[in-house]
């Protein structure tokens, strides 16, 4: 399937409204990664980990695909773990290893001290065949410190001070404790080094798909990119 610049102005238009309608955001999100995904293997009674699992309209999209979803995240609070789901931490997933069809991680990475160490624990737990779904934002992203974008490029102290002087109360990721500091070339040298993987999709999640080719270029890509996909399979 070729993605072009349609694509990405829905989904961009659709996370305009992540604030204040995060429904429309995640639902075109979910839907957009149930398509991806479905051009890799078949879905329908595949198992699928979501590790950092948030937001329901993942677990709606992929269950309605015929997906067995388990989701996974360490807050027991969020609404797909509070709908059947595990709690526990992407860096030690409470998984055999090879038990799962697919693993789907949606802007975790970002979010935990050692996302290395949690990639290898989403390989891990895939079968051989299997596919593995990672997509992170990293920090030099537009979009890098989440809330307190664009200021985080000013420095990341900075951007959540002037973040609570204006809305009264801390932003929700605080860097360096909650949110840290990945680059596009991190996330390439993850996967490159990986023996036990093939690299089948390493391009902009939201941009099309020609844009693929910004990925070789350095310092260009940490700020065009905005957010990297990556699709690995299991060998």
């Amino acid at each position: 399937m070729d993605r072009g610049i349609g694509r990405s102005v829905r989904l961009f238009r659709a996370f305009t409204l992540e604030q204040t309608q995060p429904e429309v955001f995640y639902q075109a999100l979910a839907r957009d990664s149930r398509e991806l995904l479905g051009e890799w293997t078949d879905l329908t009674g595949a198992t699928m980990l979501d590790v950092g699992a948030g937001p329901a309209e993942f677990a709606h999209e992929f269950r309605s695909a015929g997906v067995r979803y388990v989701p996974i995240d360490h807050d027991r609070t969020v609404s797909s773990v509070r709908d059947g789901g595990v709690v526990g931490t992407a860096e030690a997933l409470p998984f055999a290893d090879a038990s799962v069809d697919l693993v789907f991680s949606s802007n975790l990475w970002e979010h935990v001290r050692r996302p290395e160490h949690a990639a290898d624990e989403m390989v891990r737990v895939v079968r051989p065949g299997g596919l593995v779904f990672l997509s992170y934002t990293n920090w030099l992203s537009p979009w890098g410190g989440h809330e307190t974008s664009p200021w985080h490029w000013l420095g990341g102290q900075r951007a959540a001070r002037r973040y609570e002087r204006r809305h009264g109360h801390p932003p929700k990721n605080t860097i360096d404790r909650t949110l840290f500091r990945v680059s596009i070339a991190q996330g390439l040298r993850w996967a490159a080094g990986q023996p036990d993987v093939e690299v089948l999709v390493a391009r902009p999640r939201y941009l099309p798909d020609a844009a693929r080719h910004i990925l070789r270029v350095p310092g260009l890509r940490e700020i065009v990119t905005w957010n990297l996909l990556l699709i690995l399979r299991r060998r």
